[in-house]
This record gives structure tokens, sequence and C-alpha cells, in this order.
């Protein structure tokens, strides 16, 4: 069951006090994932591994969820792994099942040689209405990868979200690949 909205925004407010301290850097220049510089870096693990970070994201996540039919939750390794395994988490005590996965980068070498982890002998995506999580989104590609992964696997993807959306393009990358995009946090909430 959603929190009300005055803990929701109360929880919105003590993730960004969080992110600010522990993910947030400004400087002269950072090189992006994307190739783009920016003078604003997110290094979310410090968050998404901290306790109360983590906690907050999760119940974040689940509130913009809680109407959305989902089978799972997960995204591209390593950003979404922390995330995913938070929300399955908090989702339990909410009685809520919600599994996560995560794609592989790369397929394994070995072993299954799978590109999706998480599902159990036997299970495919195929047929799954499934969530994509991120940490930092700034234009876009490394959800959208993960998200035409599952798509090529059958799953029906509901949702992208992103903890931090840099406001650098990905919300018109996932419109015009037809995926419905949320965004926990813009950098605007970060900007002095």
């Amino acid at each position: 069951m959603a929190e009300n909205p005055s803990d929701r925004a109360g929880k919105r407010a003590r993730l960004i006090e969080i992110i600010k301290a522990r993910s947030f850097q400004e400087g002269p220049e950072f090189k992006l994932a994307s190739g783009k510089t920016s003078p604003f870096y997110f290094n979310m693990k410090p968050t998404m591994l901290d306790s109360e970070g983590a906690y907050l994201i999760a119940s974040l996540i689940l509130d913009e969820i809680e109407r959305t039919d989902a089978d799972l939750i997960g995204g591209l390794e390593m950003g979404a792994v922390p995330i995913a395994s938070s929300v399955t988490a908090i989702a339990y005590t909410r009685g809520r099942k919600l599994p996560a996965f995560f794609v592989r980068k790369q397929a394994k070498e070995h072993g299954t040689r799978a590109l999706v982890e998480g599902l159990v002998k036997g299970e495919h995506m195929a047929g799954k209405k499934v969530v994509v999580v991120e940490d930092v989104t700034t234009t876009g590609g490394s959800a959208l990868k993960a998200a035409e992964a599952l798509k090529a696997e059958g799953a029906d993807v509901v949702r992208i979200i992103t903890v931090v959306d840099r406001l650098d393009g990905a919300m018109i990358t996932f419109a015009n690949a037809g995926f419905a995009f949320t965004a926990l946090l813009t950098l605007e909430d970060f900007r002095s």
C-alpha cells in the first residue's frame, strides 16, 4: 500500500540530501558514460548501497509503480542490480511479489550463456511484464539497451524508471522507442 503524498515528498527530500552528501559532485568537467562531458557527476553506488538510500530509492519506485501490472523488475548490469535487489525486498514487506533480474552487457561465455539473470530454470522473459530501472540516465542508452534486449526475448517493458535523469535526452529517446519513462529526481534537484 502506498504512503500518503506528504510521506513521498519527505522521502524524496531525504533522498536528495543523501545523494548530495554521498553521490553528487560538481567540478570543472566529468566524462559521462554517454561520452558527453558535464560539470555535474553522479556516482550513485554510495547511495544505492547505503541502507537508508537503498530503502528510499526502492520505496519511491514502488510508490511509482503501485498501480502498474508488472511481473519482474531489473535492468542493465551494474547500476540496476542494487536498485532491483532493494525494490524486490521492500516489495515483499508491502505484500507484493516482484522478483528481480538483470541484463548482462553481453551473454556469459560459460554455463547457461544467459543474457538475462535471475530467472529460475525453465523460466523465460516471453510474456513477462517488466519494469526497467537505472541509477542515472543521460541519453537513455543503457536502459534502452536493456529494454531492447528484454523486448527481443519477448518481454513487455511496461515502464522505465531512473533515480536521476540528467535531462540530456533520455525522455525523447524513450518516447521515440515507445517506452513509458519516469524519473524520481532530475539534475534540477541538485543544481545550487
